[in-house]
């Protein structure tokens, strides 16, 4: 998934942040059997390709339009694009614009191609955890654990049949944060006991922390 360097939290404002969590070992691939412009994007048909909404997929082996398919082989970060649900046999490159750099049209739809994305983890069971911390080890800012009292503030909630967590914090606990920086780990926990972190920015390697920044109030009540 593509990530942003830093967590920001908006002070006033009702944080959400969307957790998508994949296996990246195994990747899928579905056969595309067209591909429509009708709706100004390309809407792959796939039979029963069970996406998730919002998942993020790249596009393979489309003998035309070329222009759609990944750069890289195999596809790298940047050649895949986060998909709106149509319906269970059609996706939509939402984002994607079928036109080429001068503005010509994408030629129609022939043969072939696959859409591919990293298989979903069933979130079933699960439990989500979340520390924001003023530094590595440091004091407990905000966090998902009730043993933490008034800063417990942190939301965590899972749509298993959309494979997604969701982590909240309410605009009232927005207003009320008085830290500016912190970090972060976000980890799942399986009905087993085993704990997975998740990386949820492109900061450093898979095994240092998500910086957190707060941003400050634009609009005050009186």
């Amino acid at each position: 998934m593509a990530k942003k360097k830093e967590i920001v939290i908006k002070r006033g404002s009702t944080f959400s942040a969307v957790v998508y969590w994949a296996n990246g070992d195994n990747v899928v691939r579905k056969a595309i059997t067209g591909i429509s412009f009708a709706t100004g994007a390309p809407v792959l048909e796939i039979a029963a390709h069970g996406i998730p909404n919002g998942w993020e997929c790249a596009i393979t082996l489309v003998a035309s339009p070329k222009q759609i398919n990944a750069k890289n082989s195999p596809p790298g970060e940047g050649d895949y694009h986060k998909i709106k649900v149509i319906d269970s046999s059609h996706i939509e490159l939402n984002k994607v614009s079928p036109v080429d750099g001068s503005g010509r049209a994408w030629p129609a739809y022939t043969t072939g191609g696959f859409v591919q994305f990293y298989e979903p983890i069933n979130l079933t069971g699960y439990v989500g955890r979340m520390d924001i911390k003023d530094k590595v080890g440091g004091t407990v800012l905000a966090s998902s654990d009730a043993d933490e009292g008034l800063k417990n503030i942190i939301t965590i909630a899972h749509d298993v049949a959309q494979y997604r967590s969701i982590v909240t914090i309410s605009e009232a606990a927005t207003s009320a944060i008085a830290w500016k920086k912190g970090v972060t780990d976000f980890e799942m926990v399986s009905p087993s006991g085993v704990v997975t972190k998740l990386k949820l920015t492109s900061s450093g390697d898979e095994t240092d922390v998500d910086p957190v920044r707060v941003s400050g109030e634009v609009t005050t009540n009186s």
